[in-house]
């Protein structure tokens, strides 16, 4: 048998061991991740989700504002998996579609209150003084208010639809991130690679671009998982009180509370759409619970 050349004939030699690189901090995360079935079942639910809310046009059976009067508060059948509602629309495919109304809302708003909160609360933390205690008595003038109150008020101003849901959802998510940010850059700011940086002439932008903000991301993203769940409460909440999206589009809360006053004789009406709201809310809770955990610089 021929032997190996070089280094690795060494490696081989009797006595030798071959040492094995260790695994990436994203491959040691991902198994953590994979590990928690909390985060597994999480996960699973979001993704279902996802993929029905991206393929509702393809997979969604019929026309999900296609009326059948004649049909009305029929039961499942064949054709109709889940019944029809009130005007014999087809309850399958307005929970479908129901979901790419809602994931999109929740995603939306979380995204605008990211942009808009992150920005504010990395500034506010990074530069002190008076710059910090203008934009955080700012932000505790939004956290003074009830949350769904807020979100009445911005709704009550810009009026109804989706534009103005997602922006009065933002704005009632965006103390959330501001304060998280501000934390993270109070933390950082102190540290010797930014004080580094700072030395070498860096300004504060770059600073809080290439040291701060991606050291900062781990809760951001946490943080993002599970406002995603309380903008799609928050959004189905306003449309079950009639402020939200307006009818006939399929959203869950518009749904559950059209469903009310067939909760006797149709009882599907109302449980379908809550326990798709349910499930959902569970888990991208779930996923990011488990997130917290992975990203954990403790753990």
């Amino acid at each position: 048998m021929t032997r190996p050349p070089g280094a690795l004939a060494g490696m081989l030699d009797e006595g030798s061991s071959v040492s094995i690189a260790p695994a990436s901090g994203a491959g040691r995360r991902l198994r953590r991740l994979t590990r928690s079935a909390m985060g597994v079942a999480g996960g699973a639910l979001t993704a279902a989700f996802l993929l029905a809310a991206l393929l509702a046009p393809a997979i969604a059976p019929h026309d999900p504002l296609a009326q059948d009067l004649a049909q009305r508060l029929a039961p499942p059948d064949g054709a109709h998996w889940l019944g029809r509602d009130e005007f014999g629309r087809d309850l399958l495919s307005r929970v479908l579609w129901g979901a790419r109304l809602s994931l999109g809302l929740g995603a939306g708003a979380t995204l605008l209150a990211v942009l808009a909160g992150v920005p504010l609360g990395l500034a506010a933390g990074y530069a002190g003084g008076r710059l910090d205690a203008w934009i955080m008595r700012g932000v505790d003038v939004l956290l003074a208010f009830p949350g769904i109150l807020l979100a009445l008020a911005v709704v009550a101003v810009a009026g109804s639809g989706a534009p103005s849901l997602v922006a009065a959802i933002a704005v009632f998510s965006l103390p959330t991130f501001a304060r998280l940010a501000r934390a993270s850059a109070l933390a950082l700011r102190a540290t010797e690679f930014v004080e580094a940086a700072h030395a070498l002439g860096a300004d504060a932008r770059r600073i809080l671009l290439r040291h701060v903000l991606p050291n900062a991301l781990g809760p951001i993203v946490v943080q993002s998982t599970l406002a995603v769940a309380g903008a799609i409460l928050t959004a189905s909440a306003l449309s079950f009180l009639g402020v939200g999206v307006p009818a006939p589009a399929p959203e869950w809360g518009a749904m559950i509370s059209d469903g009310r006053a067939y909760l006797r004789v149709a009882p599907h009406l109302v449980a379908v759409p809550g326990l798709a709201l349910a499930l959902v809310t569970f888990g991208l809770n779930a996923l990011g619970d488990a997130l917290r955990d992975v990203l954990d610089p403790r753990g």
